[in-house]
């Protein structure tokens, strides 16, 4: 992955300052990407929440606002070797799709059971049924 382009105006000189839309837009990437960082790492330890999805984020929100970072997170112990493997082969491990279509159940039946609005009901069957979707057809690892 790349850094955020900065495409050069044809009309200012080459070395002229980047685009206050594009830094302010860099900037944004880069602190979502801190977020993702503390939700993956939040995720790798709390049972039930996502992890890895947070940290792909992270990486995909690093390359293109900061390299040093991106660096910083593949090359981490604990935090690179799922997102490196993401990016390598863009495979899910069978267990992690199982897992966490029985999570997306489990979620959907709690949600019921605390009472939640009809539209709440409906709009979590629709994310859980495309997020499956998606997951089902990447390749097992």
């Amino acid at each position: 992955m790349k850094a955020f382009p900065v495409p050069h105006d044809p009309q200012s000189p080459p070395d002229a300052p980047p685009d206050l839309r594009q830094v302010v837009i860099r900037h944004m990437l880069f602190g979502f990407g801190c977020v993702f960082v503390t939700l993956g790492a939040i995720g790798m330890v709390v049972p039930m929440m996502p992890g890895t999805i947070f940290l792909i984020l992270a990486a995909w929100c690093f390359a293109r606002s900061s390299p040093r970072f991106e660096a910083w997170l593949l090359n981490h112990r604990y935090l690179g070797p799922s997102v490196r493997r993401w990016q390598e082969t863009g495979a899910i491990p069978l267990f992690a799709k199982v897992f966490a279509l029985a999570s997306f159940v489990g979620s959907w039946f709690g949600t019921r059971y605390l009472g939640a609005p009809v539209y709440v009901l409906w709009g979590l069957a629709i994310l859980f049924v495309v997020l499956s979707i998606y997951m089902v057809t990447r390749p097992n690892e």
